[in-house]
């Protein structure tokens, strides 16, 4: 989300400024623009590149900060290894309440010295019944920075009787109630600029927050303070200018309620859907960097919303300078990010993002948002240009999410942690541990000579030189701070093989086997090591994605194992993730220790990713498979979404439910990030839906939806390029494709496959089998016989 820029006029009562007396009891100086605090932008320390974020910003992250409504302070973050010593080792403690929770994040505090709370009514009642401030701490299971803080400060007994003593602490999986990362981070983001996990915010027992930030180190470090030292301010201003801490949250609330309004104004529609794509093209190739791809110099997100837009930018320009322009930009960013480091070469899959310019050095997490969009992305470049690397691209993916993140249930997990225990031992995790190799390790795998290689290569040869290995390790120490990384490599491929084959005198077919059977070797070998942490969570949105991702890559390759997947996929969710009796999506379910599919205790109810997601897998399930099984519960759904979550004053839908009370914003996403935003692809889900039913009211609804966000798409469609992709769906009229033929020949089959195989963004597909057909939409442009299906195409 973009930092929000709020109007609110400065405190003008000089006496209550609770944030200036924590600044000066803190750093010492009472200036608001003292050199301390005009480092960087806006007064503020930017963060190292070692600093992980979950999702892509588009806003400057900061270091360790601590914020308010009126003023803010910004120091430099303590490393892992730095404060009073070294931190203390976990004693095997009874659990606190975290214990009971099903979260693996939650579950990974249970033993904490603190008296962690889940996010819930229990902790909110004794938090007015001791009229005590609220410590929220927010984060997720494979978060490393969230790991760094646990081990330095919350597992510090005397930081947790600080803590447990003088405030109601609640833990929350942002993951598992991302309404209520949203609310609080909108509040960091808006007070300071930036924001990350894990994140810090101080509330009022009424849950209106007034201090945030984002990691604290454990003590003070020179002129860092630490989390010890702001707890006891904070203590001191809650007793001595309790009245001012309330009046500024309850006024910045109140400015964020305001400055986070998303509505349709009278009479107002979408901006004109031509209009907006070039805008959004011209944003996307003025931040686009040449050389390696990708829209920024480093850090580099694989930001798959921005190549789709760009690929159906393309479709419907393909004869301009602009459209072979974003075909370019695409193709190169998804080549480049199949090369790079942060391609898991051994393992198969792409970690979260890299640190680097030329997606070398990841953040090693693997998430499992990330391989969904990006296998769509990879086998909608491989429609388009018909290169087969792409294709195995994509499903390399599903492969690595076949292994390692499915559930015998049908499920996917939700992500692989970047950190883990060396391979050689230890008692400390390092990010990176699992994936990376050193120059002797490689050596004594591969010590073959290959017959006919020059100057007597050895396989450990050839294959080093392929992938960029060195003798002292191939990683910038820029990009290790921590020195974690110091004499190991990670893979990226530095020549093509048929560079490789020349350089060793050997030919392409034999180099090409000879780097397969390397990676084979070293994928057991992987076997051996210490696994990362599996965070066996499954979320419904998150597996909505997935389903697109299995569903399109298997029409798309005809691939029937692949697409027998996606329907074991949809199947887990009706039946693990649908309360058929409530009609509603459960938000998450999880792994228990007997490998069974478990529910919370109090499971918790969908949210609008989980509906908007789900029904666009549904969708791609059922153009893939033309079961209308799975488009009658698209459509149930969709009724359930908009009952549920539609704004009928402003338009557009919610992110979660607006009747709960907890809930302080009422938020409409806008912006498409790590994943795309509901809204966004709530209005193609829509116009879909319109098409396929003959509803009416769902493509005016679509048509609402972007007039609600005319603002965002006029100035910055750069913040929606899915959202773009929709207002060009309802801009361009759609071709729907229907093939008359017998059920089960195998000349319709043909005729599906090679409809599939093309890149049609605007198609709407169906078959015609007499009784059986779907709908008697009017909206049908064209009947295709199997003769000239091809051709018309």
């Amino acid at each position: 989300m973009f930092p929000l820029r709020l109007a609110w006029p400065p405190a003008k009562n000089k006496r209550v400024d609770p944030v200036r007396l924590l600044s000066i009891a803190l750093l010492g100086v009472d200036k608001p623009n003292s050199p301390e605090q005009n480092r960087g932008t806006n007064g503020l320390t930017p963060l190292p590149a070692s600093y992980k974020t979950h999702s892509q910003p588009t806003f400057r992250t900061y270091q360790y900060c601590f914020f308010s409504t009126t003023s803010r302070a910004c120091l430099n973050m303590a490393s892992g290894s730095e404060g009073a010593g070294n931190p203390p080792t976990k004693l095997q403690r009874p659990p606190n309440r975290l214990g009971l929770e099903k979260s693996s994040y939650l579950l990974q505090h249970a033993h904490n010295p603190v008296d962690w709370y889940p996010w819930g009514q229990e902790a909110f009642d004794k938090a007015k019944q001791e009229d005590k401030p609220i410590f929220l701490s927010v984060g997720y299971s494979t978060c490393h920075w969230c790991h760094v803080m646990e081990r330095e400060s919350f597992e510090d007994e005397e930081i947790g009787k600080i803590l447990s003593d003088n405030f109601v602490c609640i833990k929350v999986d942002r993951e598992e109630r991302p309404d209520v990362d949203k609310v609080y981070m909108t509040f960091v983001q808006a007070t300071s600029g930036g924001g990350g996990w894990p994140m810090s915010v101080w509330l009022t027992p009424d849950l209106r927050p007034f201090l945030g930030g984002t990691y604290f180190p454990p003590r003070d470090s020179g002129r860092r303070p630490g989390l010890k030292t702001v707890l006891a301010r904070i203590m001191e201003q809650w007793v001595d200018n309790r009245d001012g801490l309330e009046s500024s949250g309850e006024r910045v609330l109140e400015a964020l309620k305001k400055g986070t309004s998303i509505a349709t104004n009278p009479g107002e529609t979408p901006p004109p859907a031509p209009d907006v794509a070039y805008r959004c093209f011209a944003q996307l190739a003025h931040s686009y960097e040449e050389e390696y791809g990708g829209f920024r110099d480093s850090p580099k997100f694989p930001s798959p919303v921005n190549l789709m837009f760009l690929m159906s930018f393309w479709s419907v320009n393909r004869s301009s300078s602009e459209g072979a322009e974003a075909l370019q930009m695409t193709l190169h960013t998804l080549r480049m990010m199949a090369l790079g480091g942060i391609h898991d070469h051994v393992g198969q899959g792409f970690h979260r993002y890299s640190t680097d310019s030329s997606w070398h050095v990841p953040h090693f997490e693997k998430m499992l948002y990330d391989q969904a969009q990006l296998a769509v992305a990879y086998v909608t470049a491989y429609q388009v240009s018909g290169e087969q690397v792409f294709s195995d691209v994509a499903q390399d993916i599903l492969l690595y999410v076949s292994r390692d993140l499915s559930d015998k249930s049908g499920g996917f997990y939700s992500a692989e942690d970047a950190d883990s225990l060396p391979a050689l031992g230890g008692t400390e995790k390092r990010e990176g541990a699992f994936c990376v190799w050193t120059w002797l390790e490689i050596r004594e795998l591969l010590p073959a000579v290959v017959d006919g290689a020059t100057g007597g290569a050895t396989e450990a040869d050839i294959f080093m030189h392929h992938y960029g290995v060195k003798e002292q390790g191939n990683v910038d120490p820029e990009q290790d701070p921590h020195g974690e990384l110091q004499g190991q490599n990670v893979l990226i491929v530095r020549y093509s093989v048929e560079l490789t084959a020349a350089r060793f005198a050997l030919t392409v077919e034999k180099v090409s086997k000879l780097l397969a059977s390397a990676r084979a070797k070293m994928a057991e070998v992987r076997k051996s090591r210490p696994a990362p942490h599996l965070d066996t969570k499954m979320l419904a949105s998150w597996n909505g994605l997935m389903l697109s991702g299995f569903a399109r890559v298997g029409s798309v390759l005809d691939d029937k194992a692949l697409l027998e997947r996606a329907v074991h996929a949809a199947r887990f969710l009706k039946e693990h993730l649908w309360d058929a009796e409530r009609q509603i999506i459960l938000h998450s379910c999880y792994r228990g220790d007997e490998m069974e599919v478990e529910q919370g205790v109090s499971p918790i109810a969908g949210f609008l990713d989980d509906y908007a997601f789900v029904i666009c897998g549904l969708l791609d399930l059922y153009e893939a498979t033309l079961e209308t099984d799975w488009l009658r519960w698209a459509e149930e759904l969709q009724e359930r979404q908009d009952h549920l979550l539609w704004d009928a004053e402003g338009g557009g839908y919610y992110c979660s439910n607006p009747a709960d009370p907890t809930i302080l914003l009422r938020l409409k996403q806008d912006q498409d990030g790590a994943e795309p935003s509901p809204n966004s692809v709530s209005s193609l889900n829509l116009l879909r839906l319109s098409h396929y039913t003959g509803r009416k009211d769902w493509s005016q609804r679509s048509q609402q939806l972007l007039a609600a966000f005319s603002d965002r798409l006029t100035r910055v469609p750069i913040a929606l390029p899915e959202m773009v992709r929709g207002s060009m769906a309802n801009h361009y009229t759609p071709k729907q494709v229907v093939i008359c033929g017998e059920r089960d020949a195998p000349d319709t089959s043909v005729l599906l496959a090679t409809v599939n195989s093309l890149f049609l963004p605007h198609k709407l597909f169906r078959r015609d089998f007499g009784s059986q057909s779907l709908s008697h939409n009017e909206s049908v442009t064209a009947i295709i016989p199997k003769e000239n299906c091809a051709d018309w195409l």
